[in-house]
């Protein structure tokens, strides 16, 4: 089933790429999130997938792969944190299969197949994968290999070959901002929601 929900005034629907930067509040934990998303290159730091109902989501971050609920329809990390253990600020929805021109039926079987990939990882308390470098695994993942891994059996590749200089093998990591950026996105600010 698809569903379909609002975050930060932003819609999404099964399947859909919440991106977020580290950190949250001037306080000492989101502070620590900030410097640790300066490691990561873009502004996007962070990625899960609105999977529904509700506002449950799936991401993997220290703990491994896990669901978590959005309490109401506004990302407030220090409410969330509890189920999450970081703190992180909403800075858009990334949306994999718009302007795709796909039919209707299609679009709707890579929605539900890109979120049963995801909480089926979820169910199977599947690790945080530390090695970037190895995007290919299944036994581990990291936020962005997640994602990249629910949509490439739909021949949906999100791994751009965005690299960092300098770092042999760099190209296979898949980073949050590709898929930001190799996406159609909506980015949200505060009082008003761009596009972009």
């Amino acid at each position: 089933m698809i569903y379909t929900f609002e975050i930060n005034g932003l819609p999404v629907q099964t399947g859909d790429i919440i991106c977020t930067t580290d950190g949250g509040r001037p306080i000492l934990a989101g502070e620590f999130w900030r410097i640790l998303g300066k490691l990561v290159p873009g502004d996007v730091d962070h990625v899960a997938m609105y999977v529904g109902p509700a506002g449950l989501c799936v991401e993997s971050a220290v703990t491994g792969v896990y669901a978590f609920e959005v309490i109401g329809s506004t990302w407030d990390a220090e409410k969330m944190h509890s189920q999450r253990l970081f703190l992180d600020t909403f800075y858009g929805v990334a949306y994999p299969l718009q302007d795709k021109s796909l039919p209707q039926d299609k679009e709707i079987k890579i929605r539900a197949g890109a979120a049963a990939y995801c909480l089926k990882q979820a169910a199977a308390n599947k690790p945080y994968n530390l090695n970037l470098l190895d995007s290919q695994t299944e036994d581990a993942f990291y936020c962005s290999q997640l994602i990249y891994k629910a949509y490439l059996p739909h021949g949906i590749d999100l791994n751009t070959g965005l690299a960092v200089p300098n770092l042999k093998g760099a190209e296979s990591i898949i980073f949050p901002q590709e898929i930001w950026a190799g996406c159609v996105h909506r980015r949200a600010e505060i009082g008003c929601i761009l596009d972009s």
